[in-house]
């Protein structure tokens, strides 16, 4: 007898760990730069020395905004099994800032130094959650067969 009767439960339990892993992180690291910026306002920005009230004020609302996304991940990551739904559409919003820093290269060329990795990130990490979205839903359902 097969000990193993469905054997792409073992895959998919390793995939769905990992989408645990990377949505927690994401999570924790989306809300710890969200109190970052929204604590030091512009001063936490690499590049922007000098700005006014108005260019402050936006960048402590979006960071609140961006503390409040990463806290969507947290909640994603925290359910059993993980909704594949949230996976993809936080995956998406994190993609179209990606796709709106590389706007921005067009329209004004390129930003401070530390924002060309950032942009990296927000460019590459998203297929990655994308595939992984639904590996912990199959995990779970392949645990009922």
């Amino acid at each position: 007898m097969d000990p193993n009767p469905h054997p792409e439960a073992g895959t998919g339990t390793g995939k769905a760990k990992a989408l645990k892993v990377l949505a927690w992180t994401m999570g924790v690291a989306c809300v710890a730069i969200g109190v970052y910026h929204l604590a030091l306002g512009i001063a936490s920005v690499p590049g922007e020395e000098a700005t006014n009230a108005t260019v402050d004020s936006r960048e402590r609302f979006y960071n609140a905004i961006f503390l409040g996304y990463g806290l969507a991940w947290i909640w994603a990551a925290r359910r059993s099994p993980t909704p594949s739904a949230a996976v993809r559409l936080l995956s998406a919003v994190f993609l179209l800032g990606g796709i709106g820093r590389a706007l921005s290269v067009l329209v004004h060329g390129w930003p401070h130094w530390f924002q060309i990795p950032l942009s990296a990130v927000e460019l590459l990490l998203p297929p990655l959650y994308f595939w992984l979205a639904d590996a912990d839903e199959k995990a779970v359902g392949s645990r009922h067969d």
